[in-house]
């Protein structure tokens, strides 16, 4: 396994990398003058652009939510990548090697690219046969289960034909070799040599969440084919199906918007919730739902507040019971609430959509049942609760559930609940529950583990609390002083170069008023009095404490009041200018003051301060004519 990816190489990927090329591909970006573009912010919803990019520097900014970074935090936060995932991401866009320290070996990008690429040709090629009238059985099932040509199409679904070969001799005429189909999962291999993997079936792209396809699912058509009614492809290096989620890539903009997550069973499950208007429908491939699972969902849920919702649909039958129990013992790594949706005459969401129509689909989702809930109730059914015996196996089995539950505020709700399901008093109830809790934490204790229930944001243990909203730059008083500190600061953090070293030297020796800017101030000077001073925004942002790396990040983004690179120059210039001008007015007024107050007699003293003045007026004449 690869270790830590060396800061070096790091650095240097992200100053290969135009930021606005990565931007761009989310964002409609426009120009906001030179070396400024903006656009409508794609973290939250907005009618005029606020969202600002610096693609010399490298950093984004979002004046209206407050959202801001460089290249590798925006991929995590619009691909919910990790940090690890969107450094390799970027590498391999620019062929570069990336080295790793404890002894890792660097990621081999080029032939990730390959496998890529096979896969996406195999998901053409797919596509385009399910036109061919050998497809008729693929599409007679997709109609009968109410989907269209178009539904087909915005899902990537195909066929592949019931041919040896015939998936494998296309790839090979597009330059694919037969290590690259085997390593892909698309070719197997047999007595008489390769051959294609999927043969006769109706075939499911399968993307990660950036949108590429990694894998296919396909499902069995023909009476003859006597494989498994699912198969899927086989753990390569770029799918591993205890990480990935079916159709995760469609709904993970509008789960990061909604905090909701609707988790579903099978390819056509995922198709009907969309179609009905559910767009935040994923599902497992081949696959319990598990702890990689939720790793992706949390970074997609931003799950972090406890605000977000995850629902997951079962079928009502036995087999769907138990797979909904397999799921509340994964709840608790979940901060958001869970729930679970089951159709009335235990109807999947494909089929419920078929018999009832898009509202069913809906109405099921919305009429969810908290897990807690759920898993009590299956619980008791297991018991005969006309007995004594039976109440009371019924509540050693269900207190545990009870005092499983993380939030403290729900605890005293569902032991009231459980009473009165069970027809017993609520102070037998309670005591239960608090033994349960007990014997929980002695176990974790004895154990040497951490306690599996958490507060918001706990999956792990750690409390985690709701970040405050960044400050921002457009909150600073409006008076001409802090103006021209905040715009002199801008101009330095962003064109260094052109500010100069003398005027840079010269500026940040300079009081300022705001307490806020003038740590920023204090960071640039820290920079200048290193070994290498380069002003750059990261060195800034690394000198600064860490709650004001954000009122860096917008001063590099900021828009400046010029159209072309000689009123750029013109306005830099001017507006550190100012901000030393007003420093050396200060300095004089200062002396003068002095000066008065000096006694003539002591004529050294005196003309010591005549000539500091004469020096200061001098310096501000040149500054001016400069």
């Amino acid at each position: 396994m690869a270790g830590r990816i060396r800061q070096s190489d790091v650095d240097e990927v992200k100053a290969r990398t135009n930021i606005a090329d990565i931007v761009g591909e989310h964002v409609s970006l426009k120009s906001a003058g030179v070396g400024s573009m903006k656009g409508l912010c794609p973290f939250h919803d907005e009618r005029s652009p606020s969202f600002h990019v610096r693609p010399g520097l490298g950093y984004y900014h979002c004046f209206g939510c407050g959202e801001s970074g460089d290249v590798y935090s925006f991929l995590q936060r619009m691909d919910h990548v990790s940090f690890t995932e969107a450094v390799e991401r970027l590498a391999g866009r620019i062929g570069f090697e990336l080295h790793y320290e404890d002894g890792g070996q660097a990621s081999d990008h080029g032939n990730r690219a390959r496998l890529l690429a096979a896969n996406q040709a195999a998901a053409e090629f797919f596509v385009e046969r399910l036109g061919a009238p050998d497809a008729e059985v693929g599409r007679r099932f997709l109609g009968e289960r109410g989907f269209d040509a178009e539904a087909a199409r915005r899902f990537g679904v195909g066929f592949a034909p019931k041919s040896w070969d015939a998936l494998t001799d296309h790839l090979k005429g597009r330059g694919f070799t037969t290590e690259e189909l085997s390593a892909s999962g698309l070719v197997s291999q047999g007595d008489r040599g390769v051959y294609d993997r999927f043969r006769g079936r109706l075939v499911w792209p399968i993307r990660d969440v950036t949108g590429q396809t990694v894998g296919f699912g396909a499902r069995r058509l023909l009476d003859d084919d006597k494989g498994p009614k699912y198969l899927n492809t086989p753990e390569t290096a770029i799918y591993h199906k205890s990480q990935v989620l079916y159709g995760l890539d469609l709904a993970k903009r509008d789960i990061s918007k909604t905090h909701r997550v609707v988790v579903v069973e099978g390819y056509t499950d995922v198709m009907a919730c969309h179609l009905a208007g559910v767009t935040t429908a994923i599902a497992t491939c081949g696959t319990s739902f598990g702890v990689d699972h939720i790793k992706v969902l949390r970074r997609v849920l931003g799950d972090a507040s406890g605000v977000g919702e995850v629902v997951f649909t079962f079928d009502g039958d036995a087999a769907g019971q138990q797979a909904a129990i397999r799921a509340f013992g994964e709840e608790q790594r979940f901060a958001a609430q869970t729930f679970v949706a089951v159709a009335p005459d235990g109807l999947d969401p494909c089929d419920l959509r078929l018999a009832r129509g898009d509202a069913a689909v809906r109405t099921l989702i919305e009429s969810r049942t908290p897990m807690f809930e759920f898993v009590i109730k299956h619980t008791l059914s297991r018991y005969d609760l006309e007995t004594v015996e039976g109440r009371v196996a019924a509540l050693r089995a269900a207190a545990p559930v009870v005092a499983d539950i993380r939030d403290p505020a729900l605890r005293p709700g569902y032991t009231r609940e459980l009473a009165r399901m069970l027809g017993v008093e609520l102070g037998e109830v309670t005591r239960a529950v608090r033994s349960a809790s007990s014997r929980s934490k002695s176990g974790e204790a004895g154990s040497g583990q951490p306690a599996a229930s958490v507060t918001a944001g706990g999956g792990n243990g750690e409390a985690a609390e709701v970040p405050e909203r960044p400050f921002s730059i457009t909150q600073l008083p409006n008076d001409p002083a802090t103006r021209l500190e905040r715009d002199a600061l801008q101009a330095m953090v962003q064109h260094p170069g052109t500010v100069g070293a003398d005027l840079l030297r010269h500026a940040i020796d300079c009081r300022f008023g705001n307490p806020s800017l003038a740590v920023i101030r204090d960071g640039i000077a820290s920079v200048l009095a290193s070994s290498d001073p380069q002003v750059r925004v990261d060195r800034v942002v690394a000198e600064v404490p860490a709650p004001f790396a954000s009122l860096v990040q917008q001063l590099a983004v900021a828009p400046m009041p010029h159209r072309s690179e000689a009123e750029l120059t013109v306005y830099v210039q001017g507006v550190v200018s100012a901000l030393v001008d007003r420093e050396l007015l200060r300095q004089k007024s200062e002396l003068l003051g002095r000066l008065q107050r000096t006694d003539r007699t002591d004529a050294a003293a005196y003309a010591a301060l005549q000539r500091a003045l004469v020096e200061i007026e001098s310096e501000r004449r040149a500054l001016r004519a400069d």
